[in-house]
């Protein structure tokens, strides 16, 4: 059956500009009356299926609410085709199967929701009866045609591309030939304008799904970004605790070799000698004893000040770095009993007070140096010289002992319990930014030096471990 136009020559004419007009409209084509509904179902229709579609639609508002546009556009087109016909063909025979046929158009286009978004057997089956539907209406009422528009998109949302495409073609050639069939003649408006516009829209929809493949795309690769740079931060500050720890307990080892270790080693050879001379000279073991007490007073000192700040204990008392190493010259003169006589002197005076860590650092590397002086050189004197100058303080250790063959930095010889002094010292001198150097020679004593710069005192940094 095929629609007919009633009533004289002009009112066919009216009513074939009018369908073709509304006709081309629902595609967008320009300079028809209802040129306003047609792009607006055609625009919520890209919107509704390419950034709504299955996977986006369900997470973004804006697209929920576009895919609504784009339903309420397909019944407004459906209501108004259907209205057109009765309006123009009341009565007719075919009246009742267009009424029926919209209809069942309409409750099949409910039913797609229900039937999920996936393309499954069922979804593709109710697709090509909808399509069939319509195709059956265009053919008794060209004016459905109107309704190819949401048709198209629904076709693109869920059909593979191939595949939507030949559906896409398929609706576009029922379109042109509903428009030339209400046409009084040929028109190439009509022909080339409905493939024109569904190219157009194709486009434009198959950009804006592969947009949303890269947004998608893009947004898991910042997650991966995001995951490695949390996992990166993780793992950079473990490495900081490890290094802080490593650090902590090289600081702490100098710390115990410098107080502890130097005190106690000083308390077994004062017992040792008190044991050897007891019964031979019972004074002088007691003098031994009483200087071995004094040195366990001067360690508990120093294990109470490791408890509170690991600061010197000389220096905790006060007056200075000056003011320690005169009381360290004076008790390792007193240990010694004579053996050893240490003497202390100043030079230049300092513009500002010296930082704690630099006091701190100067004072372990003093003790350390007599250390060695008293257990290893064989010396009768020893002299300790600190010079303040404008940019640096200088310490200078000197002895007249038996002296030894200095290895250059960085050598190190077999590695024994007892060599951790030098190394202590180089390590505490380099977190100051200083340099530590040795001057000796077999028969000729040794003079040790550390020079620390005062304009610039880095920060502690990990060094070689020095045991």
């Amino acid at each position: 059956m095929v629609e007919h136009r009633s009533g004289s020559p002009d009112a066919e004419a009216a009513e074939g500009s009018g369908v073709s007009g509304s006709a081309a409209e629902a595609f967008g084509i320009p300079g028809s009356a209802a040129e306003g509904p047609g792009i607006a179902a055609g625009g919520s229709g890209i919107a509704g299926s390419g950034a709504g579609g299955p996977g986006i639609a369900g997470s973004d508002p804006d697209a929920r609410w576009l895919a609504l546009l784009m339903h309420a556009a397909f019944f407004l087109l459906l209501g108004a085709s259907l209205t057109r016909f009765l309006m123009r063909h009341p009565g007719e025979d075919r009246t009742p199967w267009i009424i029926a046929l919209s209809i069942t158009l309409a409750v099949l286009y409910l039913l797609g929701p229900v039937l999920g978004s996936r393309p499954t057997p069922r979804r593709l089956t109710w697709l090509a009866v909808l399509v069939v539907v319509w195709m059956v209406l265009v053919v008794l009422a060209p004016s459905f045609a109107w309704c190819a528009v949401p048709l198209f998109y629904t076709g693109l949302r869920i059909l593979p591309p191939r595949a939507a495409l030949a559906l896409v073609a398929l609706l576009t050639v029922f379109v042109v030939a509903a428009q030339l069939r209400l046409a009084d003649g040929f028109d190439p408006n009509l022909v080339l304008a409905p493939p024109a516009v569904a190219a157009v829209a194709t486009a434009v929809f198959v950009h804006m799904q592969r947009q949303a493949v890269r947004q998608r795309e893009l947004a898991a690769r910042q997650r991966e970004l995001i995951d490695d740079l949390l996992r990166t931060r993780r793992e950079l500050a473990a490495t900081e605790r490890r290094e802080g720890t490593l650090a902590e307990r090289q600081r702490l080892s100098m710390e115990i070799h410098d107080t502890l270790a130097q005190g106690l080693s000083s308390q077994q050879m004062l017992l040792q000698a008190a044991d050897r001379t007891w019964s031979a000279d019972p004074d002088a073991a007691r003098r031994h004893v009483r200087t071995a007490t004094g040195i366990a007073e001067r360690n508990l000192a120093e294990a109470r000040r490791f408890v509170h700040d690991l600061a010197p204990a000389d220096l905790a008392e006060g007056g200075g770095l000056e003011a320690a190493l005169h009381a360290l010259a004076a008790r390792e003169s007193a240990q010694a009993e004579g053996a050893l006589t240490v003497h202390c002197h100043v030079e230049g005076t300092p513009h500002a007070p010296l930082p704690d860590r630099v006091q701190s650092a100067l004072l372990r590397i003093a003790q350390g140096a007599l250390a060695n002086v008293r257990e290893h050189s064989g010396a009768t004197a020893a002299g300790l010289t600190l010079t303040h100058l404008d940019d640096r303080v200088v310490l200078d250790i000197g002895d007249n002992g038996r002296g030894f063959t200095a290895e250059p930095e960085g050598v190190r010889g077999s590695r024994t319990v007892r060599g951790h002094g030098l190394p202590a010292m180089r390590a505490r001198v380099r977190q100051l930014g200083g340099t530590l150097t040795i001057e000796s020679a077999p028969g000729e004593g040794t003079v040790l030096s550390a020079e620390v710069p005062l304009t610039t005192v880095p920060l502690p940094t990990t060094t070689e471990d020095p045991t």
